[in-house]
């Protein structure tokens, strides 16, 4: 949804993003720390400010008695609620004893201990219900944009997008907001649909991010693993509006 994402904030939007999940792949805090870094400088990139890192502020800030790392980059906010990664098949890895939001919805573990141990979340509806607060906060109508939920419009995908459109999907039951469905890894299965322009920004958007993870380690580029798969995803942009 990249170049979404910047055509909202070309028109003046607030946009807050809100990462479930370290996306640390089972690995230390070089690692995820790292992907923190890469996420700020996508959106740095989305929202066209010249601001270095120096000037992205970052502070720890309490939801519902969750310590949640919040950064504010000029008509952007990203809070990083630091979860562990569910693995794709969601359950999870052993450096964080196996813990998943999968395996937390379904009452298979009946806490989640973010990689920092700033927190922990006593079961799936406190998760909800943090993640419902953050959604709150934001003045006037609000549109949540993230993965689609349904297996049968977007297979193969990672459980934790999954996870994190099961819970926007429950909360809409709960809250009146408006919400954007999007596909995941099943893109590149889609023909291209984004004009050439919408590519180009996509792709600055991604490539924001991989150039940041290279700058720690040049093996972690997203990119050079899966070369054709990315560059398919930066053509295309399915999604729909749920009733």
């Amino acid at each position: 949804m990249g170049d979404v994402v910047v055509d909202s904030l070309k028109k003046g939007a607030l946009s807050t993003f809100v990462y479930l999940t370290a996306g640390d792949d089972g690995r230390d805090s070089v690692y995820w720390a790292t992907r923190e870094r890469g996420a700020l400088a996508s959106a740095r990139m989305a929202a066209g400010t010249d601001a270095s890192p120096d000037e992205i502020s970052c502070r720890a800030v309490l939801v519902r008695g969750h310590a949640i790392r919040k950064c504010l980059l000029g008509k952007t906010e990203s809070y990083f609620l630091r979860l562990p990664d569910g693995k794709r098949n969601g359950a999870g890895f052993p450096r964080y004893s196996n813990q998943s939001m999968r395996r937390l919805r379904a009452r298979k573990i009946a806490a989640m201990t973010a990689v920092d141990g700033s927190t922990t979340y006593n079961g799936w509806e406190d998760l909800v219900s943090t993640v419902g607060e953050l959604i709150d906060a934001g003045e006037g109508a609000v549109l949540v944009h993230t993965t689609d939920p349904s297996v049968r419009a977007n297979p193969h995908d990672h459980f934790d997008h999954r996870m994190a459109g099961v819970l926007v999907s429950q909360l809409r039951s709960q809250k009146s907001f408006n919400a954007r469905y999007y596909v995941g890894y099943a893109l590149a299965t889609h023909a291209a649909n984004r004009t050439n322009e919408q590519a180009r920004e996509k792709t600055e958007v991604f490539l924001a991010y991989n150039d940041e993870m290279m700058r720690t380690d040049k093996n972690w580029s997203a990119y050079r693993e899966h070369p054709g798969f990315y560059a398919n995803c930066m053509t295309r942009t399915f999604a729909r509006s749920p009733r």
